[in-house]
């Protein structure tokens, strides 16, 4: 029998030695891949990102929800890279039953966000799915070149900071979250920001992303992280044995930036901040370390994070996140 793997493990198999030319400046293993097309200043973002009934999203959720999610995965990811979302392709594969009324509805849900940032919808593809919809967004953008902030860019001694607050998404707000775009041009237009990545899978995946792209470590307060009002309210309910800690560093979704900047800059950065952007919290989190792993400083002392985000395929995290 084939070895089960996870998502992660199939990416990396998938991507070993696939083809590439001079117009790649960076291929797998970012929130974009960045080409160089030759325009004197700005590099050109591709990204595909998909959404799968029953697994982003139930049957039962609002057609337009459908259609905003759909466009926001790939515009977040847009954002983590400080780019500019420029036009997008749509594919819809549909079960045999499929409901024209139904599908004009996530159609207006994709529009109403491609609008508000000017993103024109190009065109796409329809095909047939056995049993259920999925819709996959191709989305390009650009980015200024001295301006893209990548994963592999931490560096030991900056400050880890996250936009938002986190964990209990799927009470609702991964149907309706406004991707960062604004607060990630600001980020970079005015500071000296180093790597960034969208928190999709939970900030304990997806930081781990950026200390093994940036051969780094981390130490994080745990009495720093921001955790959502939700979060803390499924942690009182009467079947939760979820920590609002534990929901903030796994459940994912949340669809907030996490970046690195060098230390000297944080205290002058949430100044700004709370000036620019008073509405949304932003909140140094830890530092980057020269030393490899990722730990968290509690009451009780310094501890490894053992827990993990959400990973397709893997066995003991099967749980889908519709809502």
């Amino acid at each position: 029998m084939p070895r089960r793997m996870n998502e992660f493990t199939l990416i990396e198999r998938l991507t070993h030695g696939v083809p590439t030319n001079a117009a790649v400046v960076v291929g797998p293993g970012d929130d974009c891949a960045v080409l160089d097309f030759g325009f004197a200043d700005r590099w050109l973002l591709l990204k595909t990102d998909a959404v799968v009934e029953g697994i982003h999203y139930s049957e039962a959720t609002p057609p337009e929800r459908v259609g905003h999610k759909a466009l926001a995965r790939c515009l977040s990811d847009i954002a983590a890279m400080a780019g500019t979302p420029v036009a997008a392709l749509v594919t819809l594969a549909l079960p045999p039953h499929f409901d024209p009324g139904y599908l004009s509805d996530v159609y207006a849900g994709i529009n109403a966000l491609a609008r508000r940032h000017a993103v024109a919808v190009v065109g796409g593809e329809t095909t047939t799915n056995p049993d259920r919809t999925l819709i996959s967004v191709c989305l390009v953008g650009t980015a200024l070149k001295d301006k893209c902030p990548l994963r592999s860019a931490a560096r030991p001694g900056d400050a880890v900071f996250v936009t938002g607050e986190l964990g209990g998404s799927l009470a609702g707000r991964h149907l309706e979250f406004e991707p960062r775009l604004v607060e990630a041009r600001w980020l970079v237009e005015r500071f000296s920001i180093h790597a960034m990545i969208d928190l999709s899978d939970g900030l304990a995946s997806d930081l781990r992303q950026v200390l093994e792209a940036s051969r780094v470590g981390a130490e994080l307060l745990a009495s720093a992280i921001p955790i959502s009002p939700a979060a803390k309210r499924a942690a009182r309910g009467a079947n939760s044995a979820k920590a609002p800690l534990t929901a903030a560093l796994t459940e994912g979704e949340d669809f907030e930036l996490l970046f690195t900047l060098p230390s000297r800059d944080a205290v002058p950065l949430a100044d700004a901040w709370k000036q620019q952007h008073p509405a949304l919290k932003l909140s140094c989190i830890g530092r980057i370390t020269a030393e490899p792993g990722m730990n968290l400083r509690t009451r009780e002392g310094l501890r490894p994070v053992t827990e993990h985000g959400y990973i397709h395929f893997e066995k003991s995290r099967s749980h889908h996140r519709a809502g």
